[in-house]
């Protein structure tokens, strides 16, 4: 009877310390790719694995159920993580759920289907998203302006916009590049396209897109934009109606007196904004901090805020990082005038330095957006022509994560903001 009791408590012990879960850690010291872990999650998500974010839990972390798939595609990836019982899991899970600690577990239910806005062909520069998407292998579709006003955004969760201009102007490069071979060739197609889909000009073609962007965040979408697109994205639709365009952009003078008639009712995060009416000034508005700035690049740091985990879960996802220091970097829209900002939007990252805000989100009608100021969290000035970054030296970027959590959020169960 003995030896049958004795055999009963090794066997429950057993049972009870059995492996039933995957911490993948997101802290600094443990884990050695941070932005494939995304990655990982994602194709968890995509296999109907369940899996939670652990906000706040060591930089951020992932719970995955223990599956041996799970563990051989973390191997392949390079992906550190940790095997756990049933019993670990309770205590992290206390751990989070106590009263005392800034943490929440947040259900992850499905993988977001996402669409890049992006040009067909090759651009004399990257796009971030697009790099860093590709090397967490986390797949996407590309689209552009025809499949927009065709109302193909309806077929995706999440959108990503990059280096654009939504305002006709052809990225304001006049002054630099007008009689470059590139330049020429894409204010063509251009022009081509407006006219195929048409619109007399691509201001109003723009314009037309801007708006069905604007509807798909109306309805429930959520959209993602980085550098320009972001301020260009507002000018635009604050301009709706109005000629901000000069001759070289568009055949004929801008309307007179443009400045008086921006509707800034219309725009998504800024207001009270200034247009730069300088056709050769590689800029759009007083709304970007670049030349502005007075911030030497050893100094270029911004910080992320910190919001209850518990109260505040939307941002805190957003913001999950293993630091609260990331390094400042370039582009052509670097960073926000705080000044200019909606006071209902809500300022994630900011550069107290030089009063400026470069990470920011905001609600619109169902759906959400977040513009992130800069070209390339990992190339401090991004230049035309310049290589892409080669993400395997910047696996670990804190800069791309906050891509990357932005990918991941619309995968969360829903949660009604408390604050």
């Amino acid at each position: 009877m003995l030896k049958k009791i004795i055999g009963l408590s090794i066997f429950l012990s057993v049972i009870t310390a059995k492996a039933s879960f995957l911490l993948v850690p997101m802290d600094e010291s443990t884990q050695q790719n941070h932005l494939k872990a995304y990655g990982i999650t994602f194709w968890c998500l995509e296999k109907n694995y369940k899996a939670s974010w652990l906000l706040n839990y060591r930089g951020g972390s992932f719970l995955l159920p223990d599956a041996m798939e799970i563990r051989k595609e973390c191997q392949i990836r390079g992906v550190s993580f940790e095997i756990i019982s049933d019993a670990e899991q309770v205590l992290i899970s206390n751990e989070i759920a106590s009263p005392s600690q800034n943490m929440e577990s947040v259900v992850l239910e499905k993988a977001p289907k996402i669409a890049v806005y992006t040009p067909k062909g090759k651009q004399p520069w990257d796009d971030a998203v697009t790099l860093v998407l590709t090397y967490a292998e986390i797949p996407f579709t590309p689209i552009y302006d025809e499949e927009v006003l065709s109302d193909q955004l309806l077929l995706f969760d999440w959108l990503h916009l990059h280096h654009e201009d939504f305002t006709g102007q052809y990225g304001k490069f006049y002054g630099a590049y007008k009689n470059v071979p590139w330049y020429i060739e894409q204010k063509k197609e251009a022009e081509s396209l407006a006219t195929k889909l048409g619109y007399a000009k691509v201001s109003h073609e723009k314009g037309a897109v801007a708006k069905k962007i604007r509807d798909f965040v109306i309805g429930g979408g959520f959209m993602f934009a980085m550098c320009s697109a972001t301020d260009s994205f507002d000018i635009s639709l604050a301009a709706d109606g109005v000629d901000i365009c000069e001759a070289m952009f568009d055949g004929d003078p801008s309307e007179g007196n443009y400045q008086s008639k921006m509707n800034y009712g219309s725009s998504f995060a800024f207001k009270d904004f200034t247009l730069e009416r300088r056709p050769e000034q590689y800029e759009f508005s007083d709304i970007d901090m670049t030349s502005k700035r007075r911030v030497p690049m050893e100094k270029d740091y911004f910080t992320l805020m910190e919001f209850s985990a518990k109260w505040d879960p939307i941002p805190s996802m957003l913001c999950q990082n293993h630091t609260q220091l990331v390094k400042g970097f370039m582009g052509q829209t670097t960073a926000f005038d705080a000044s200019l900002i909606k006071s209902n939007v809500l300022l994630m990252g900011t550069c107290e330095l030089n009063g400026e805000a470069r990470y920011i989100h905001g609600q619109k009608g169902k759906g959400m957006f977040t513009f992130y100021g800069g070209h390339d969290p990992e190339d401090f000035q991004h230049q035309v022509g310049d290589p892409p970054t080669v993400l395997d030296l910047h696996a670990n970027s804190p800069g791309y994560r906050l891509i990357l959590n932005n990918v991941l959020f619309p995968a969360a169960r829903k949660k009604k903001l408390k604050t």
